[in-house]
């Protein structure tokens, strides 16, 4: 396990009730309760992090993926004018 630090953390007396309610049961103590309590809240910055950080870059990409089909489009209209052009040509 690794090495444990001290902390003091102050409270509202209502929410200290409900942990120590919460652990009345036995099954963790105090600092077992926090310490998981903080690995919770930090995962779950990260994923809200994460999430975001998606949204971002599917936002960066609609741009490019839109640029791209335009230019994708541009180049099927001229290859299908080349085409026709072809076409008139040979009648």
């Amino acid at each position: 396990m690794a090495e444990c630090k001290r902390i003091v953390v102050s409270l509202p007396g209502s929410l200290l009730e409900e942990v120590d309610n919460m652990i009345c049961n036995g099954q963790c103590d105090r600092n077992e309760f926090v310490s998981k309590a903080m690995e919770y809240y930090l995962s779950e910055v990260k994923k809200v992090n994460f999430v975001e950080s998606m949204k971002k870059g599917y936002l960066e990409m609609t741009q490019i993926n839109v640029m791209l089909a335009e230019i994708g489009l541009t180049a099927d209209q001229e290859c299908i004018c080349n085409y026709e052009t072809r076409l008139a040509e040979r009648e």
